[in-house]
């Protein structure tokens, strides 16, 4: 069997920044154990699974450990592919999915925005072993998808360096550190090392509660963000009620043939 797949650089502008993920586009679902095999043969932060159902793609995300309930870059990656290489029409895409019904629509500048659902977290409280895990002293630490950590400062996100094995000890399958930003309205990193991911370069679904607390927060629905691990990502971010927006750029980068 041959499958056809393609790599884009999800919240970036250039090639090899952001995050990858790879896409397929499938006329029929593959057997659970072997999409998760291929993803583990990439072995990127998420690899993308896409069926048509109705007027709908239904959508799966696989890391090379675990299949997860939602990922904002590679389903920024699918519509990149969707609407660039095999010519979807319109201006929107509706996605069927574990968290529910997703849609990526075109906007200005050749931007790509994720309408995804709003995760308000709440107050969980700092614990000894985040702080040992982390390597520094939280000024918060709160729950929704993942665990909220709210550091001093820009710089303090950039210098965390975390003992990933205490992390992933941790009940939360992802942690994201943020701080308030000089350039942009609040940076950011994740670490999800629990699911074999030490650190995503770039983590939309970790914006579905950044959004959320950092509007709440400055007192402003449109913000923008960077997340800033090594490849970085630049996002452009809004709270619509009890959804979020979460808009960036894509590149292709590679196009490639699976045999299985």
């Amino acid at each position: 069997m041959q499958l056809d797949f393609h790599q884009v650089d999800a919240f970036t502008q250039r090639p090899f920044g952001g995050n990858p993920a790879v896409v397929y586009r499938l006329d029929a679902w593959l057997d659970d154990q072997l999409m998760q095999r291929i993803a583990a043969e990439h072995n990127l932060s998420e690899t993308a699974f896409l069926v048509k159902e109705g007027h709908a793609w239904h959508i799966r995300w696989f890391t090379p450990r675990a299949e997860v309930p939602l990922c904002g870059h590679a389903t920024l990656a699918s519509a990149h592919v969707l609407f660039e290489l095999y010519q979807e029409p319109g201006d929107r895409l509706a996605f069927t999915s574990k968290s529910g019904e997703l849609r990526v629509s075109r906007e200005e500048e050749g931007r790509l925005a994720l309408d995804f659902p709003a995760q308000v977290p709440h107050e969980v409280g700092v614990s000894l072993e985040l702080e040992h895990a982390l390597g520094v002293a939280p000024v918060d630490a709160l729950g929704a998808n993942f665990l909220l950590v709210v550091l001093e400062s820009e710089q303090a996100v950039r210098d965390c360096a975390p003992d990933f094995r205490a992390l992933a000890r941790l009940p939360w399958t992802g942690v994201i550190v943020t701080a308030a930003g000089l350039k942009y309205d609040f940076v950011s990193r994740f670490f999800a090392p629990s699911i074999g991911l030490d650190e995503d370069p770039v983590t939309g679904a970790a914006h579905c509660a950044l959004i959320p607390y950092w509007a709440n927060r400055l007192g402003k629905r449109v913000l923008r963000a960077e997340q800033c691990s090594a490849r970085g990502g630049e996002l452009w971010c809004r709270l619509d009620g009890e959804r979020v927006s979460i808009a960036g750029h894509s590149v292709l980068v590679a196009s490639g043939r699976l045999w299985v």
